[in-house]
């Protein structure tokens, strides 16, 4: 089950002890938010996308959305998601508890700048109604992530 492999993943980090299991839905940034009492910006939701025939994954904040121009100045092709009934099957979570941790080998992932601002930050933990409370530090450590991108809009003061 995706909570035991996630909980495995973070006792190698020494945070196990920060997963969070609401007694409601945390599978939209909103319910996320709701059940967490955080605001909606501080969920770093995870987006699963295809490029190349393989998927990928990129934690955003919970109050942007991916710009397409600067997602295809990056990747080099067009932001294509992952089809939800294939989520489970390429990412090993199920479609509202995606996270970026205990994926299968050799899916790359990718911070984007959007959760810089915050010092604590929240993204699923393997299902529907679970969380895991991170500062941003170990958000990067433990998800092994590739690099930091800057492909995110909506969230800056100015709202690009």
């Amino acid at each position: 089950m995706s909570i035991e492999k996630v909980t495995a993943h973070l006792e190698g980090f020494g945070l196990a002890d920060r997963i969070i299991i609401p007694q409601r839905s945390s599978a939209t940034v909103s319910e996320a938010a709701a059940a967490l009492g955080c605001s909606e910006a501080e969920i770093a939701k995870t987006m699963s996308f295809i490029v190349n025939g393989a998927p990928i994954i990129i934690v955003m904040a919970g109050d942007s959305k991916t710009d397409n121009s600067k997602y295809k100045a990056f990747f080099h092709t067009k932001a294509a998601m992952i089809k939800p009934e294939e989520v489970e099957s390429l990412l090993g979570h199920p479609v509202g508890g995606v996270c970026p941790f205990a994926l299968p080998e050799g899916v790359p992932v990718y911070l984007d700048e959007s959760l810089r601002r915050f010092e604590i930050v929240y993204p699923a933990a393997g299902t529907r109604n679970s969380a895991v409370k991170l500062t941003v530090s170990e958000l990067e450590k433990a998800s092994g992530a590739k690099e930091w991108i800057d492909i995110a809009k909506g969230w800056q003061e100015d709202g690009n």
